[in-house]
């Protein structure tokens, strides 16, 4: 069981796992939070069939692939959010997004240990540029949409399997579509 001190007193506090939702409540001093999902913004940007994937340059999970993506800043827009992050860890911008929805799963802490992330993602389609990677990525890459997840590159975290399937979902619909013209 992780313990790390107390916001108010500072004594060792750890969560509890009795509880639901889980708490952390100080036995000194008798504060109580609760384990609150932290909120994540992402961006999908798919260019002529291939996906932009980036590798971790950071703990946890260096070197496994990933979304552009982070944590939401207090009073940020979610998608201005997942904006940021693109441009922050590739130097890409984009125009038009559509939401792919929310995907939960958890994220470890060190001295904290794991707390539980709401993931929302946008897709996109790549207009112009270079992605360079920067910020937490190690290396940013264009990397086919069919074989992200399945080419033994390990992905960062759970949901992104799930992700890609919406994402791939909605790449043969408007392939389909745009086969109708």
């Amino acid at each position: 069981m992780t313990r790390f001190p107390c916001a108010r007193c500072g004594r060792p506090v750890s969560r509890s796992t009795r509880d639901d939702p889980p708490r952390i409540r100080c036995p000194r001093c008798r504060y109580l939070i609760y384990d609150y999902p932290r909120i994540c913004a992402g961006m999908l940007v798919v260019k002529h069939g291939a996906l932009l994937v980036l590798r971790r340059g950071h703990q946890p999970r260096r070197g496994y692939l990933d979304f552009p993506g982070g944590f939401v800043d207090a009073n940020e827009p979610i998608d201005a959010a997942a904006r940021r992050e693109l441009r922050e860890e590739t130097g890409l911008t984009v125009g038009r997004i559509d939401s792919l929805g929310s995907f939960w799963d958890r994220y470890y802490l060190r001295g904290f240990g794991f707390f539980p992330t709401l993931n929302y993602y946008w897709l996109a389609r790549w207009r112009s540029g270079v992605p360079r990677a920067a910020d937490d990525a190690a290396d940013a890459e264009w990397m086919p949409l069919a074989s992200v997840g399945r080419s033994g590159a390990t992905l960062a975290w759970k949901h992104m399997a799930r992700v890609l399937r919406e994402v791939r979902r909605r790449s043969r619909g408007s392939n389909r579509r745009a086969g109708r013209r």
